[in-house]
């Protein structure tokens, strides 16, 4: 049951992920509708089968101000697929401010990127362009409906009318 379920807004748009315990509890005590469930797997009690939630849909409208991915190493490395911007690997990873912090690089979405011990010594205290060290990608800031949708590897297929199709360089 490691899978997760896409919670919908009031309105159909995007709020979050749940675990499918808490998508089915949310729906069993009539707080949201179950909105697509999956094709062949079912939640199971002693007497009775339920569907298996994979899309629901709360009741009541939650008011969202601010819906933004939050800065962390994790969300970093998962942006970059965890993997070394200026070499491809995956070993011994760390950040690296693109402009370094001495030279007034500060730490936001598009100046962190993830590199690996080797090439972030090898960097030093240089300019990606000055260590003749170009990046694979540049670094972004991911939309939160971005995170939402490559947030755990398989996109579920009744998710992609609420969020849209992968793309390929996504986070």
């Amino acid at each position: 049951m490691g899978r997760k379920v896409l919670v919908l807004n009031q309105d159909y748009t995007a709020l979050a992920v749940c675990s499918i315990p808490k998508a089915f509890l949310l729906v069993y005590l009539n707080k949201a509708d179950l909105v697509a469930e999956s094709e062949n797997e079912q939640l199971h009690s002693i007497s009775r089968a339920f569907p298996m939630p994979s899309v629901i849909r709360l009741h009541k409208y939650i008011y969202m101000p601010y819906k933004g991915v939050i800065l962390s190493r994790q969300n970093i490395f998962r942006r970059d697929h965890n993997v070394c911007q200026y070499c491809g690997s995956k070993d011994d990873l760390t950040l690296d401010h693109v402009m370094p912090k001495s030279r007034g690089g500060r730490t936001t979405w598009d100046n962190l990127t993830t590199a690996c011990r080797r090439c972030n010594s090898k960097k030093g205290d240089l300019t990606p362009e000055e260590a003749n060290m170009p990046l694979r990608s540049k670094p972004f800031k991911p939309s939160f409906i971005m995170f939402l949708r490559d947030l755990g590897g398989n996109l579920e297929s009744s998710w992609i009318p609420f969020l849209g199709k992968r793309e390929k360089a996504m986070f």
